[in-house]
């Protein structure tokens, strides 16, 4: 048995969020700073070892047309530099204002740490993954 883990890869930080060992629950990790790159692929890494983590999904920025963006393929990129783990690729469409719609709800004050949307959008990819292809 594993857990999952959803990245929710940004152009400054990167939200993680783990799945249970079941995989019905998402819950958020925490976040980590995209640069250096080296030093962000090593926490992956650490994490993903740390959890027990059996693959990893990330979130891929597709444009509202379905073409694939800049971003996309920088998300594609960074993915693609980790290693010893199937990557799969979740539309994330919309998954930060769900975050931030989510936070506010909550009460979360998400203006002055925005780790805080990127830490929930990894957890919405994680339960859109787990909702279409782990039950």
């Amino acid at each position: 048995m594993y857990k999952l883990m959803a990245l929710d890869i940004g152009t400054k930080r990167i939200g993680v969020a783990l799945s249970d060992y079941l995989h019905i629950t998402s819950h958020g990790f925490g976040y980590i700073q995209r640069n250096p790159e080296n030093k962000a692929l090593e926490q992956i890494l650490k994490i993903a070892k740390d959890n027990n983590v059996g693959k990893i999904v990330a979130g891929l920025p597709i444009n509202m047309d379905g073409t694939k963006g800049f971003q996309a393929q920088d998300c594609e990129k960074f993915a693609s530099k980790i290693k010893d783990y199937e990557v799969i690729f979740e539309d994330e469409r919309l998954t930060s204002e769900q975050a931030e719609e989510n936070l506010r709800e909550r009460k979360v004050n998400f203006k002055k740490d925005k780790g805080l949307v990127d830490v929930e959008s990894a957890c919405i990819i994680l339960e859109q993954y787990l909702a279409r292809n782990e039950n």
